[in-house]
Parts: structure tokens; C-alpha cells; sequence
């Protein structure tokens, strides 16, 4: 059987030859600990996260001593949030953060509610947006910390992190944003968008999966995080233990491709996706956008397609592989608590897929998932009594 076209881009990504081939040394012939400092295998390890880290901090407009690596953006959004609310306890007991954040956000905070911190969760409309004005609206004399992501992973809405950034400066709070999804896909700088900690993944910038990084504001005034693991001084003691460097490697050398292939990388995933996007409403009625039309990630198309189930269209669909959500709620059979906060019914949320659109993507398999997405719609609403 032939594997099927990829279009889920937003899931993971597969890892980059560049990247790989960046990689492959440090899982044999340089296969040093970072933390040996008394020989040649230990100095390599070590040169090797010293460049890493150089190329993150650069393309996110920080300082090297800046970076933190993680294992992805799990263990970073923990890190962040439970160590920030730890640090920050004597200030106040406040967070905020929005209705379609990640789950990873979503469950961290919960977590933190049921310790005593009180949450603010703020709605968003129909394209997934914040208001700004209900965002300074509820920042206290006791707010210690805004967490309001990037780019949304299942409707492509891009929050406007300067202004969020600017806000949050003004009032003292600190501001943490799940670059996760934006990191490699839309232009971010740290110090522009007043952004105090910022985390991302390796595997959804064509890097590997178990590497991601922190960026934690180290000046005027430094962010102090709690570490939430003991265990070594690693990372300036908020991330000790053993240094993946074949993952730090490649996400340096992720990094380093996907900032210099940005600009050229969004126009072209920007045209597939209209592409994809027209075809579709073109050759079946009843198709709805989900999330805003233009300020989007560029590869990410969301549709609602009435009357059809989303679990059956992507069954009738085989030769396609596509997402109904966030692939760390995918086996749930909840609707979506990003197409529920956008004003979606659960009818709704149960009809709509999720293209994902990334590098390897052609031409020829958009205008493949057209025709195989046109002939499943129509053959499944044939079908229904």
C-alpha cells in the first residue's frame, strides 16, 4: 500500500536531510557527555550546545545565556509556568491566559488553579482572536504572569504578541508565549515583542522529536524560574540532567534552515494553502473556514464541511493523512475546545478537518487532496439518510 500524502504538518514534521545529516555524528564518533569537561569527547559536546544555542538565541533576537533546552515544548511550558507562579508567589496569585491555548498550557494552569492560584481565562471570537482591551481589563495589582501562545496549532490564528507584549510590559507582568507553532514560521524577537519566556519544539520545525528549547529574559530585570527537577546544575540549574546534544544539535540546525528559508518558505506555503482552500469550496458546497482568513500560519487550512463527520471523511479519505484537533487530544472523541470557544457547535466541531501544509508539500498533492477531499465529501453526503 502506498503511504499517504502527509498533511499534518502541525502534528510533527518530518526531520530535514540538512538536519539529519548535522546530527549524525553526535550519536557515534562525538557521542561526548556536555557535562565532561576533562577531555576531547567532553570539549566537542560542550562546542557543539555552545553553537546550538548561539543559532537559537539568534533567531529569536536573544542572548546565547538566554536559551534553556528542554525535551520540547511540554516540559518548557511546565517549567515556565509552574516556575514562574513558584518565583512569583509574594506578588500575587494571578494568571491569565485564553480559552484556545494547548492543551499543554490548558492543564499546567489547571493544575496550578487547584494549588490556589486564581485564573482569568479569556474568550476570543469567531476567528480565534483576543481582545486586547478585556486583556489589560484583567491584569490585578496581583497578576504575575500572562500565557497567551503564538500561532493556534488547530485554527492558524496568530495573536498579536507585540501588543500583547506591550500591555503586559506596562503593567509588570511577565509574559510567556507557547511559540510552538510560530517559531521557524513567523518572524518572533524576544526583545521587539517584549516577550519575558517563550518555548518551542524541534520536531515542528523539522528537527527532531525530545529536543526543544526555553527562552527565559536573563536581564532588566532577569526572570527567575523554579526549577521543577533536581538533580545536577545543568542549564543554570532550571534544567538539570544529561544534555541531549544529537537533539540540541539538530535544533540548532533547524533552526539555522528555517530562518533563513522563512520568508520565501511562507509565500510559497501561503499559495498552496489558497490553493487547496479553492479547490475544495470549489468542488463542493457547504465547506466553511474555520479560524481567520488572513492572519494565519501559513500552512494551516481548517474547514467545516456540513453534514459530513470528520472520523468518517478521514476513514472514506485513507490516501490522505489529515488531523480533526490538536494531535495530543486526537484520541479523544470531545469536540474540539478551540472550535467550541469560537462559537462552533459540537455538530460542527465533529465536521471539521485540519490541513496541515509544510515543507515537503508539492503542488501536484494539493491538487491530489483536492480531488480525493471533493470525492469523499460528496460520496459520504450521498450516502448519509
Amino acid at each position: 500500500m502506498e503511504r499517504p500524502i502527509y498533511m499534518d504538518y502541525q502534528a510533527t514534521t518530518p526531520v530535514d536531510p540538512r538536519v539529519l545529516e548535522a546530527m549524525l555524528p553526535y550519536f557515534s564518533e562525538r557521542f561526548g557527555n556536555a557535562a565532561s569537561g576533562g577531555h576531547a569527547f567532553g570539549w566537542e559536546a560542550q562546542a557543539a550546545v555552545k553553537r546550538a544555542r548561539e543559532i537559537c538565541a539568534k533567531v529569536l533576537g536573544a542572548e546565547p545565556m538566554e536559551i534553556v533546552f528542554t525535551s520540547g515544548s511540554t516540559e518548557g511550558i511546565g517549567l515556565a509556568l509552574k516556575g514562574a507562579a513558584e518565583s512569583c508567589l509574594q506578588r500575587g496569585r494571578h494568571i491569565v491566559t485564553c480559552a484556545t491555548e494547548h492543551p499543554a498550557v490548558i492543564d499546567t494552569v489547571r493544575h496550578l488553579a487547584a494549588r490556589g492560584l486564581e485564573v482569568t481565562w479569556l474568550p476570543v471570537d469567531r476567528e480565534g482572536s483576543i481582545d486586547l482591551r478585556q486583556l489589560a481589563a484583567a491584569l490585578t495589582e496581583r497578576t504575575i504572569l500572562v500565557a497567551l501562545m503564538a500561532a493556534n496549532n488547530e485554527i492558524g490564528t496568530l495573536h498579536p504578541i507585540a501588543d500583547i507584549g506591550r500591555v503586559c510590559r506596562e503593567r509588570g507582568v511577565l509574559f510567556f508565549c507557547d511559540a510552538t507553532q510560530g517559531v521557524g514560521k513567523i518572524p518572533i524577537d524576544v526583545r521587539r515583542d517584549a516577550i519575558d519566556i517563550l518555548s518551542f519544539s524541534a520536531h515542528k520545525l523539522y528537527g527532531p522529536k525530545g529536543a526543544g528549547a526555553l527562552y527565559v529574559r536573563g536581564k532588566d530585570p532577569p526572570v527567575r524560574l523554579a526549577a521543577q527537577t533536581q538533580g545536577g546544575g545543568q542549564e543554570r540549574g532550571m534544567r538539570p540532567g544529561t544534555l541531549n546534544v544529537p537533539g540540541i544539535v539538530g535544533l540548532g540546525r533547524a533552526c539555522e534552515v528555517a530562518a533563513e528559508e522563512l520568508s520565501t518558505e511562507a509565500a510559497r506555503l501561503t499559495r498552496l494553502r489558497r490553493r487547496l482552500h479553492d479547490g475544495i469550496t470549489r468542488g463542493v458546497a457547504g465547506v466553511a473556514l474555520n479560524g481567520p482568513a488572513e492572519k494565519r500560519l501559513p500552512g494551516n487550512l481548517n474547514l467545516w464541511f456540513e453534514g459530513v463527520d470528520s472520523a468518517a471523511l478521514m476513514m472514506e479519505m485513507k490516501e490522505v493523512a489529515v488531523s480533526s484537533g490538536s494531535a495530543c487530544a486526537s484520541t479523544e472523541r470531545e469536540p474540539s475546545h478551540v472550535l467550541k470557544a469560537i462559537g462552533a457547535s459540537d455538530r460542527q466541531a465533529h465536521s471539521s478537518l485540519r490541513f496541515g501544509l509544510g515543507r515537503m508539500t508539492t503542488e501536484w498533492e494539493v491538487d491530489r487532496v483536492v480531488e480525493l477531499t471533493v470525492r469523499a465529501v460528496r460520496r459520504l453526503r450521498e450516502s448519509a439518510p
